[in-house]
């Protein structure tokens, strides 16, 4: 039997901690932001290019992350993009109001720690950045570029299509094909 990776066990431990927080574990809730939360702030605040609000998209996400923890299934999705995935949601849905959300009480999330990335987390980014990426330069190049501007900049359908002077639907089309295609290839990847 293949000896498991660091990557393996990360994703095992994420995986864990995520279930113990779905049974309202605060410790491990607390453990699952001090392996994540560099990450997921760099996911919003790439996303939003202000350092304030991406602060603040991460606490409604780990909100989010809090609330939603039982819903985490790790045949769907590695943890790490899980987690991902509802943080860059999150910048999205603040970027597209203009960032006038309600405050979350700080007693939701209390004294989070460092925002310094751990051993585990960096091992993880690197592994999955990796795969990502060779999956990324697999797609056909107009794919590779909307999904790109969509996922990694924040960008609409509608903006796409305007900005590549396209039909909504052609756009939409795209990167319905190039998330296939990149999902099939993570999944093997």
């Amino acid at each position: 039997m293949p000896q498991a990776t660091e990557t393996d066990r990360t994703r095992a431990q994420l995986s864990r901690l995520i279930g113990q927080a779905a049974s309202g574990d605060r410790q491990a809730f607390q453990d699952i932001y001090n392996l994540t939360s560099a990450k997921l702030f760099g996911v919003c605040l790439r996303i939003l290019n202000d350092r304030q609000a991406a602060e603040d998209a991460l606490q409604d996400a780990y909100v989010k992350i809090w609330r939603n923890a039982g819903r985490f299934d790790a045949k769907r999705a590695s943890p790490i993009t899980w987690l991902a995935t509802i943080a860059r949601n999150t910048a999205i849905d603040r970027k597209r109001s203009g960032g006038n959300r309600t405050m979350v009480s700080d007693d939701v999330i209390k004294e989070m720690a460092s925002d310094e990335p751990s051993v585990l987390e960096n091992l993880e980014a690197q592994e999955d950045t990796k795969v990502l990426n060779k999956c990324l330069d697999s797609l056909e190049a107009r794919q590779r570029n909307v999904i790109r501007t969509a996922f990694f900049e924040g960008h609409s359908y509608n903006e796409l299509a305007q900005k590549l002077n396209k039909p909504l639907g052609t756009v939409k089309s795209w990167v319905r094909r190039g998330l296939k295609r990149l999902k099939d290839c993570m999944d093997y990847g």
